[in-house]
């Protein structure tokens, strides 16, 4: 199991477009990935599960990962959050 913590630094948070992107890089993998945020934990591969979380700009959120392909999944994450889901 891997955890990581990423903060969104996008302005407009993690909205549909966000949610789809994520969903979009994880859907395929193995592993079970849940993200938690003020005391919230979701299913990152449920775009509603994503939306609902309302992760608005500055919130930190815990990406937990847990399967045979872990590593590739919080990484594909990160970089998302990274880049700021190429908006900015």
């Amino acid at each position: 199991m891997i955890e990581q913590t990423v903060q969104v630094t996008n302005r407009a948070g993690v909205h549909a477009r966000p949610a789809s992107l994520i969903v979009a890089a994880i859907n395929r993998m193995k592993s079970e990935i849940f993200f938690e945020a003020d005391e919230n934990r979701i299913n990152a591969k449920s775009i509603l599960g994503v939306i609902t979380l309302g992760a608005a700009y500055g919130t930190t959120i815990k990406i937990i990962a847990d399967g045979a392909d872990e590593k590739e999944a919080v990484a594909a994450i990160v970089h998302l959050f990274e880049t700021k889901f190429e908006e900015e």
